[in-house]
């Protein structure tokens, strides 16, 4: 019994040196370079962009914002705000007129944050929509706990619907966006192309 239990030790031992040994001669003899770009070019296919898009000026935005998609959209804000004229404060401050109001004292007697009430000036459009996008990273230290309005449209929606309540400056102006011509786009998309060919 001994013997057999030797000769069956010994053949698992000696495929595992097998093992091992095919294992390193292999490595040394199929080891590939690590090639310089991963992955493969496919042909024809556009490359992503380097991040987000970034969203349209906040002018283009309040051109096709309207009160009534806004008055949807600020039920998220009626949780803790009012805004019609001599309505009560809620959790927030009342937020008729807020638009073009000083910053952290717009309502006598609410009691601000310091954070806020230190920033000064009045409520522009454009720092609405920082406030609305995210209202910690705009006055850290805010009482406000609301995370934010994510989608700029949605924040242009909102802004209308505090602007027809009064009070708002002047709108930003919407900026004209030109598009490179169609020739051009091709022209580079050739130069990539010939590039890429090229490596």
């Amino acid at each position: 019994m001994d013997d057999r239990f030797n000769t069956i030790a010994g053949w698992v031992l000696f495929a595992g040196i097998v093992g091992l040994g095919a294992s390193i001669a292999s490595y040394k003899y199929f080891k590939g370079e690590r090639p310089e770009t991963l992955g493969y070019v496919i042909e024809g296919v556009e490359t992503e962009s380097e991040g987000p898009a970034a969203p349209p000026p906040l002018g283009n935005l309040l051109v096709d914002a309207t009160a009534e998609a806004g008055e949807r959209v600020f039920a998220k804000c009626s949780a803790c705000h009012t805004i019609e004229q001599g309505a009560a404060n809620g959790i927030g401050p009342n937020l008729y007129a807020v638009m073009g109001a000083a910053i952290g004292s717009h309502v006598p007697g609410y009691a601000y944050s310091d954070a806020l009430s230190g920033k000064g000036g009045n409520w522009t459009w454009e720092d609405m929509d920082a406030w609305l996008t995210n209202p910690r990273g705009y006055a850290d230290g805010t009482k406000m706990s609301f995370a934010g309005l994510s989608d700029p449209m949605d924040r242009a929606n909102v802004m209308a619907y505090m602007e027809s309540f009064g009070g708002a400056p002047a709108r930003p102006e919407a900026v004209v966006i030109e598009e490179a011509p169609a020739e051009e786009l091709a022209a580079e998309e050739t130069a990539e192309g010939a590039e890429a060919a090229a490596e």
